[in-house]
């Protein structure tokens, strides 16, 4: 079966898309519908705290089917509608309500998406690169189309416009094929086999410390720049840089998996990691170092997030691949997000930006450790 290259890249174009609107410009709404900091630290935690169940629930209903994108096309739809519900109240328990509710749906739609793409892919998982960049500018589109929006109108706006967004996603689910994993080929043993591996347990620690340290940024970021005098559309420009370095790196992904381990480039991620938090937090206020610090998110998320797709292949095979990606999903993007959004929330007012940034920076450097210690050590996985 050919690979569907347009179609599988037109879903990842729709979903980052919407997260463009949503990543740098939520934050803003919520403050300008008059939510204080710790409020939005807790409404940002129950976006992600719903990726601890939705992603593993949906995992093992799509590996007992097989149909993993007649699942996305039902959560894709059910997230524009209850998304919908933001645009009849505006006070606190509502908008809680009516986040847990969405996010259940939206938060189930990715991780069954990456495995139905290695699906595609088969025995090519490295090719992954190649499809997502077009997420990245997917991003790149809407950041930069949506900051110049609101310097012009008004962000009352940003909920219609999320909204379509999520209406043009699925659709293009709704065009995407499905693919069969073929399952006589798996010999990566049961399930409680492979989750009761210590590599894999390390694994799973480092990515949640790296979702911890970015909690402030994908939750404060965009205030944080603001509070330095950055308009909408200059915060755009720095959001968009990060995701087009990261479009580079997803270019240039294939051949640097053929030179460098997945192990060395997880090593590099994380290092880098550390300096880039540092560069926020003590560099805000010149734009040279903001624009470095936003270069590196190619080796924060671009490096990091490609690693883990090559790795959860090989631990989960094609069997158990939707389950893999729903428990990554959770103990990455859900418990780390969910903390990294609170303490962020819950430390703002108090210490400031920059020390929150600077905590950042400390918990990535015990993910360097955990890493250098525990993942990827016995081979390179013969992905070249």
């Amino acid at each position: 079966m050919s690979v569907p290259y347009w179609r599988l890249s037109g879903f990842y174009f729709c979903y980052f898309a919407t997260l463009g609107a949503f990543l740098p410009f939520w934050s803003l709404y919520l403050k300008q519908v008059g939510f204080a900091a710790t409020e939005i630290g807790e409404l940002t935690a129950f976006l992600v705290a719903t990726k601890i169940i939705a992603p593993n629930y949906w995992g093992w209903l799509a590996d007992k089917t097989g149909r993993n994108l007649r699942l996305i096309r039902i959560t894709s739809l059910l997230s524009v509608l209850c998304f919908a519900g933001f645009l009849y109240r505006s006070d606190y328990l509502w908008f809680a309500a009516v986040t847990v509710v969405f996010s259940f749906f939206w938060n189930a739609t990715l991780p069954q998406f990456e495995a139905a793409t290695l699906f595609h892919l088969q025995s090519e998982p490295q090719r992954y690169s190649q499809i997502r960049l077009w997420g990245s500018i997917g991003f790149i589109a809407a950041v930069l189309g949506i900051g110049r929006f609101l310097d012009q109108f008004s962000i009352a706006y940003l909920p219609w416009i999320i909204g379509s967004l999520m209406l043009l996603n699925w659709l293009m689910a709704l065009v995407t094929p499905e693919a069969q994993p073929r399952l006589i080929h798996s010999n990566t043993g049961g399930i409680w086999q492979i989750l009761t591996k210590p590599e894999l347990l390390a694994f799973l620690l480092v990515y949640m410390l790296l979702q911890v340290a970015h909690g402030p940024y994908y939750v404060f970021y965009s205030v944080y720049l603001k509070q330095h005098g950055y308009s909408a559309t200059e915060t755009g420009l720095l959001w968009a840089s990060g995701v087009a370095a990261e479009v580079l790196l997803f270019m240039a992904m294939r051949q640097l998996l053929k030179w460098l381990s997945p192990r060395t480039l997880l090593l590099i991620a994380v290092s880098l990691s550390v300096v880039r938090w540092l560069l926020i937090a003590e560099g805000v206020d010149s734009l040279v170092l903001t624009i470095s610090a936003q270069v590196l998110h190619a080796a924060t998320f671009g490096v990091a997030h490609v690693v883990a797709m090559q790795l959860l292949y090989q631990y989960f095979g094609e069997r158990h691949q939707s389950k893999g990606q729903a428990l990554y999903s959770s103990i990455s993007f859900g418990l780390g997000g969910m903390i990294g959004s609170l303490y962020s929330g819950y430390f703002w007012d108090m210490l400031g930006g920059r020390l929150v940034y600077i905590i950042a920076a400390l918990v990535c450097c015990v993910a360097l450790l955990i890493t250098y210690i525990g993942v990827a050590r016995q081979s390179r996985l013969g992905l070249s």
